[in-house]
């Protein structure tokens, strides 16, 4: 795979601005995601991780600053099903599956977007339309297999899945898409130990594979162990970027999560090992990848 260092960004965000009302959730914020890297956004409650990732996917529309994709300059009203078209993709916070469909259905619904018939011809199941739909459920199985759900879980309705087999849907529904860029808006939320194990060996396949990643998750541990690259958010304003021994480091960043300047440390000017997310920025593995 290329070296993340020597590749262009796929996903620049300059001087972004974003206000609800009187609320300024973004202050001139930069963001710029290597391609083939998998790239943080951590902060803590109400840093604005979410407003940027919302602009990034096209569900919010910044009120400034500059958005580039792959080398195209993009407007900001440019919509998530343009930016999926164009090869982003991305998950939600709360899986927005469709419930009363199969797992594989729900697969599918993801690859008709990419279909090449057109309507006309799925109606009057044409043979070129019933061979690509062929080819759309074997694909569909291949990623449920991909993403580590087994072959008896296609037929079975989404919402009768485990939390955790419902996540890994979603992320294959994402993949549908054949995205260059997968948003992950904190796929460990309410998993068990297991489940996020198991979510985090997924997320490392993916990069394996060569995709590009952008993660938000309150697990900084797991974001620790994952990226490459970690960019820190505070009251709307990017703090710090870096790697994760750089961010583990950081005064500003300590300062944001801990609250103050007289703190507990590991003596070595780290943050220290904590048992929980929003407490810590060091753990047994900080600063690897995968």
């Amino acid at each position: 795979m290329t070296n993340p260092s020597l590749s262009q960004p796929l996903l620049q965000l300059e001087g972004i601005n974003k206000s609800f009302g009187g609320v300024h959730a973004l202050k001139n914020v930069s963001l710029s995601v290597q391609q083939g890297t998998i790239h943080g956004l951590i902060g803590p409650n109400g840093a604005g991780k979410t407003t940027l990732f919302n602009v990034m996917t096209g569900m919010y529309q910044a009120d400034s600053g500059c958005f580039n994709f792959d080398g195209e300059s993009l407007s900001l009203k440019t919509s998530p099903q343009v930016l999926a078209v164009k090869g982003l993709a991305r998950t939600f916070q709360n899986i927005r599956l469709f419930s009363e469909m199969t797992a594989l259905e729900n697969i599918m619904v993801g690859q008709h977007s990419q279909t090449k018939t057109g309507i006309f011809g799925a109606v009057l199941r044409t043979p070129a339309a019933r061979r690509e739909e062929r080819l759309i459920r074997q694909e569909g199985y291949r990623l449920l297999e991909y993403v580590g759900l087994s072959k008896d879980v296609a037929d079975r309705v989404a919402r009768t899945l485990s939390y955790g087999d419902q996540r890994r849907l979603e992320i294959a529904r994402a993949l549908a898409l054949k995205p260059r860029l997968l948003a992950l808006d904190e796929p460990a939320a309410g998993m068990n130990p297991t489940e996020t194990a198991q979510l985090q060996d997924l997320i490392r396949r993916l990069h394996a594979d060569g995709m590009t990643i952008v993660l938000i998750e309150h697990d900084v541990g797991l974001m620790m162990r994952l990226c490459q690259r970690i960019s820190v958010l505070d009251f709307g304003e990017k703090i710090a970027d870096g790697t994760p021994e750089e961010i583990r480091r950081d005064e500003r960043v300590i300062k944001a999560y801990l609250g103050g300047d007289d703190m507990p440390n590991s003596g070595k000017g780290a943050m220290p090992i904590a048992g929980t997310a929003q407490g810590s920025l060091q753990d047994d593995h900080a600063g690897t990848t995968p």
